[in-house]
């Protein structure tokens, strides 16, 4: 384990370096503890319901963390640490975010890194990265496990697919796709993946093109959108044995009148071939809550899943808010180290 750490660990050094930084050393990552469990690819949901992750084998809760915009709302990292610690503590242990997740000052990876420092080896971790250039990609990854406090991620995936120009940017010899493989080929993610909710097209041409392990995908939700994401971009990563995790789960509660938060993660939950859902926290008592609906999680019937898409539809037609215009960007880059 302690060699793999230091062949890691030169790795990125030798790959991140910039001229910038050639002045001054360059930290080194400390590596996180091996796995508790006999076999690394098991984690304790403490009896919440789980599914297979597609051909990642990983068995997942169905409900993940998501430590994106809502999470960074908590302003107090000592809160922010406890429901971390509470979730862990209750079977939530796939955790998602970005490098990109920085709000008002407040870096998701940086408050996840604080409980990571001491339970890595009980948390199925996830990132993202933004940039699309292989030199951009690696440095966003030295920079998100240094905030992380790990050496190591579980899953790496390239953020916010945007368009079929911007699929061209990220296969580009010099672009992110050769970064997040030369990544896992290196061992410091175990799986790719790929995430988005503009253009389900340029996705499916993406995943079409190149093997990836998981899609993080919203549904249809503004009135420009391109493609299908329940219908065309779903099964085609379905067919390729992915794991598929959807997101956005929630957001229709504010545009459309009578829906409740558990319904709509149910709906979610039931979709075909969807793994799981990614949810947002902000408080203990949403946390709480969410707890409970996925203890006595239930499939939805055929009958309730039509009834609630009818129910959707002005909400799939609407742009009345900002993440569902073609121009929003999931997440505010920023400087924090």
């Amino acid at each position: 384990m302690q060699m793999t750490a230091i062949k890691r660990r030169d790795f990125l050094k030798s790959c991140l370096a910039i001229p910038a930084a050639l002045s001054q050393p360059r930290r080194l990552i400390t590596a996180s503890p091996a796995p508790a469990y006999e076999n690394e690819y098991e984690y304790d949901s403490k009896g919440l319901p789980t599914r297979v992750l597609g051909g990642t084998g990983i068995r997942i809760p169905v409900m993940v963390f998501g430590c994106g915009s809502r999470f960074c709302t908590v302003s107090d990292p000592n809160t922010s640490t406890a429901m971390l610690h509470h979730a862990l503590n209750n079977g939530l242990f796939y955790w998602d975010t970005a490098h990109d997740y920085v709000y008002n000052g407040i870096s998701s990876e940086q408050r996840l890194g604080l409980v990571l420092k001491d339970r890595r080896e009980e948390v199925f971790l996830a990132t993202k990265v933004g940039d699309r250039t292989y030199d951009g990609a690696m440095r966003h990854c030295e920079e998100s496990l240094k905030r992380l406090q790990t050496d190591r991620v579980d899953l790496y995936q390239i953020h916010l697919i945007r368009s079929q120009e911007d699929v061209d940017h990220i296969c580009a010899p010099d672009g992110v796709l050769k970064a997040v493989r030369k990544l896992k080929e290196e061992k410091v993610t175990r799986f790719i993946g790929l995430t988005g909710h503009l253009h389900a097209d340029a996705m499916q041409v993406l995943l079409e093109r190149e093997a990836f392990d998981t899609l993080l995908i919203a549904l249809n939700h503004y009135k420009d959108h391109t493609g299908d994401f329940e219908k065309a971009a779903i099964p085609a990563a379905a067919a390729r044995d992915m794991g598929i995790l959807a997101m956005k789960v929630i957001r229709p509660q504010e545009t459309v009148a009578g829906v409740v938060p558990e319904d709509l993660i149910r709906y979610a939950l039931s979709l075909e071939h969807v793994h799981a859902a990614v949810i947002g926290m902000d408080n203990m008592e949403v946390l709480e809550k969410n707890l409970k609906l996925v203890r006595n999680f239930t499939q939805m019937s055929a009958a309730a899943i039509h009834m609630m898409d009818r129910r959707l539809q002005p909400f799939y037609a609407g742009n009345q808010l900002e993440w569902m215009n073609p121009s929003y960007t999931d997440g505010i880059s920023g400087a924090i180290p």
